[in-house]
């Protein structure tokens, strides 16, 4: 029987220096491609190699291309005022929680953003400020949604057509329909979270809330601590398909509304359990983003009935 003889195969191309060379050039513009860097090092040493050697360098320097975590970027009020506020609500409890109902709206587009360019980081590293790559908004055609979750219990969904949201509109379409049959039922513990949204700041919507007794919750921005982010966030990857497949308005509205009456309820549960967390992490951050995505998969993980369609979206 042959053996391989010791030492044989292919010479590498690269030497130790070269590759510490090569892991740099990702280090100093991690949206630089592996074509990019092998255009670099033919410019540097004079020795051409192709994308691919350039790849395995990275992957045996612990660098794998992954696409960029997307936030709303942070100001330093921003951050400023987050900590102030979990630091006020760190002693809450899950009871106290319990009767919050979280709400807001996001908007669906017809035409997704396949965000393909991506970034050469370490395993574990998707959070660092250096990864993240902050975005204000999706400039297409697109349809707004508002609901609210609680503690055993939800909203309908609400499409909001035929227009933006007002304030005159939110008080119709949001608080009298939706906010104030949960107020009735829940208690005078009742406390309503809405973002910092021009309509939801109107005096006539204050006045209102204050008519119907509801106590508001101040929220600081951006929506990272919402729970109910994380619940678009696996609502929205479901019905990615369908995104895709309707690219008309009726069938993707009607789409919307199925799904989100098939959502299991213990699922949101753990949602809003998950914000002594991100309270937590947000202190520990200094106020920074945090990692709602990994709360969001745990959270998943958490609930037996939904692992085949966290399966399903890893596939």
């Amino acid at each position: 029987m042959c053996s391989r003889r010791h030492g044989g195969g292919r010479v590498r191309s690269t030497t130790p220096a070269e590759d510490r060379y090569i892991v740099q050039s990702t280090k100093r513009n991690r949206r630089t491609t592996a074509q990019q860097v092998a255009n670099q090092f033919l410019a540097a040493s004079g020795k051409q190699i192709s994308r691919k050697p350039v790849a395995r360098r990275l992957r045996g320097g612990g660098r794998y291309a992954r696409r960029p975590v997307v936030y709303v970027p942070l100001t330093r009020q921003h951050r400023t005022a987050r900590l102030k506020w979990c630091r006020e609500h760190h002693n809450w409890t899950e009871q106290d929680w319990a009767c919050v109902l979280f709400s807001d709206e996001s908007r669906f587009s017809l035409s997704s953003d396949c965000r393909r360019q991506q970034i050469w980081r370490e395993s574990g590293t998707a959070y660092r400020p250096e990864n993240i790559q902050e975005k204000d908004r999706y400039p297409t055609c697109n349809i707004m949604v508002w609901a609210g979750i609680m503690i055993n219990g939800r909203t309908r969904l609400l499409v909001v057509v035929n227009g933006t949201m007002t304030g005159q509109r939110y008080i119709d379409e949001v608080l009298f329909p939706h906010v104030c049959l949960f107020r009735g039922a829940v208690s005078d513990k009742f406390v309503f979270m809405d973002d910092n949204a021009t309509c939801h700041r109107t005096l006539d919507v204050q006045d209102c809330l204050d008519s119907e007794g509801i106590q508001r919750l101040v929220w600081p921005a951006p929506p990272d601590l919402n729970p109910i982010e994380n619940v678009w966030m696996l609502w929205g990857g479901k019905l990615l398909v369908e995104t895709i497949l309707r690219q008309t308005r009726t069938p993707l509205i009607r789409a919307l509304t199925e799904e989100w009456d098939k959502l299991h309820q213990q699922l949101m549960d753990n949602v809003v359990q998950s914000i002594v967390r991100r309270v937590e992490c947000c202190i520990t951050l200094h106020g920074g983003h945090i990692p709602y995505l990994y709360l969001s998969l745990r959270c998943l993980l958490t609930f037996r009935c939904i692992v085949p369609f966290l399966r399903t979206q890893i596939k």
